[in-house]
């Protein structure tokens, strides 16, 4: 049935206007933490919210697209946004050092790889499955096979900078959780028939 003009809801307000902006307003003080720190902190501060961003864009969306849709849809947008990011990325440390760009190009590939890796992955082992300890293995996997393909590029790099225990923590770890929240996710957009129920992956 068709929806009129007057046809409105509580929950048509709540997820159509508040949650949006909800979303946006905390984005907008995520950027400006760091003026509320000391100078110091600055640098803390910037890790923490480019991590988010990196986890948001190149993991969590093509790890739900992949789970929630199939493995083409997970896959392909891994390689848009994984692109997108590696050129955000580059434009912005090149801004600052642009003789130093040249030896960042493992990098700037893991991210492409990674992200591409995580979607495809994820729809080729969840199959489309509403299953979910079927999505949390699917995403366990895939995310961590996307974060040690992108930690072992980090190193293939001769301007690398992450190392070590908190490298990989940073790394494959935060990749980890993210395969684990990802599929909490997708299975409500289930239970609310956003995802596609085909069988694209056969």
């Amino acid at each position: 049935m068709a929806l009129g003009w007057k046809d409105w809801k509580r929950s048509d307000i709540l997820y159509g206007i508040v949650a949006p902006l909800v979303v946006v307003l905390v984005i907008v003080a995520l950027s400006q933490l760091g003026s509320l720190f000391e100078r110091g902190s600055y640098g803390i501060i910037t890790g923490i919210v480019s991590e988010i961003e990196e986890i948001v864009v190149i993991v969590g969306v093509p790890l739900l697209l992949g789970l929630a849709w199939n493995r083409w849809a997970g896959g392909a947008s891994g390689f848009l946004l994984g692109s997108i990011y590696a050129i955000w990325w580059s434009v912005k440390f090149g801004m600052f050092a642009p003789g130093l760009l040249m030896g960042f190009g493992p990098t700037v590939l893991g991210y492409v790889l990674s992200a591409m890796l995580i979607g495809y992955m994820a729809g080729a082992l969840n199959k489309g499955s509403e299953n979910f300890l079927r999505m949390v293995i699917a995403g366990v996997v895939s995310t961590t096979a996307g974060g040690l393909l992108l930690f072992g590029l980090f190193h293939l790099s001769p301007l690398n900078v992450v190392t070590g225990v908190d490298g990989f923590l940073l790394t494959v770890l935060s990749r980890t959780a993210c395969g684990v929240i990802i599929p909490v996710i997708a299975k409500v957009f289930m239970w609310y028939g956003v995802a596609i129920n085909k069988k694209p992956n056969s």
